[in-house]
């Protein structure tokens, strides 16, 4: 049995934002490895295998923006839908100093399965999502480990991300969320925003549209209430510069 590789949630809804997470699941299809990947539940349950609290805070930012929402069901161990076909990190086999026991031997043929079943229809359908309307935004949602092994702690509370090529949304989304007195914003942080073949790249600076990349410390976004209350202060300054920016 196929499992599908995305879920969208208001396909139909007006207005311009699409808002993808590219890391919502941590689900690992059946056909690969009876389901598992040989890592123990503590560690699928942990930023590695996908983006902790980022799918429901792009639920709740879609329905507040009355915008769509496509969202990965795959895990980011499988297959990384944010990364080019091409990208080395495609398929990763060690992350943040754990083995990726399923991955360690997996040939290019699986690689290319993988690809095949999961990795390009979601892109195709996020592609479709975004040609719905000529005057889409695209907002990516994503969430950050407060820590990674061995290096020194994030101060961020939410990172903006962007390409050199286009910062037009992401640079005044920058300067409005620096006027929150409570919230440490990171330029670029706690990752540069421009990654060649990316899903930003693919579906947004290919194409010339706004975009912006939002990054949550995933400790802020972990509980479902938590996940909707940042979506309801986002969403109005989310609004506001898209407004401002005349785009």
């Amino acid at each position: 049995m196929t499992d599908t590789a995305y879920n969208i949630i208001g396909e139909d809804r007006p207005g311009r934002w699409l808002v993808t997470c590219d890391h919502a699941s941590n689900h690992v299809p059946d056909w690969i490895n009876n389901g598992g990947l040989g890592l123990p539940a503590a560690d699928m349950a942990r930023h590695i295998a996908y983006d902790v609290g980022a799918w429901g805070l792009a639920r709740s930012l879609a329905d507040a923006l009355k915008s769509p929402v496509i969202g990965s069901h795959f895990s980011r161990l499988v297959i990384d839908p944010n990364r080019g076909e091409d990208d080395p990190t495609l398929m990763m086999r060690l992350y943040d100093g754990t083995i990726i026991p399923a991955n360690r031997y997996a040939t290019d043929a699986d690689i290319k399965t993988r690809l095949e079943r999961l990795h390009r229809p979601y892109h195709s359908a996020l592609e479709a999502l975004a040609a719905r309307r000529p005057d889409t935004v695209i907002l990516a949602i994503h969430s950050f480990t407060p820590q990674l092994r061995g290096r020194p702690p994030r101060p961020w509370d939410v990172g903006v991300l962007h390409s050199h090529r286009d910062t037009r949304l992401a640079s005044q989304l920058i300067a409005r969320l620096r006027e929150e007195p409570d919230l440490t914003i990171g330029d670029n942080e706690p990752y540069n925003g421009h990654l060649p073949g990316d899903a930003i790249d693919t579906h947004a600076l290919a194409q010339g549209r706004p975009n912006a990349l939002i990054e949550v410390r995933n400790d802020l976004i972990e509980a479902d209430a938590d996940q909707v209350k940042w979506a309801a202060r986002l969403a109005p300054i989310l609004e506001d510069t898209l407004a401002r920016s005349g785009l």
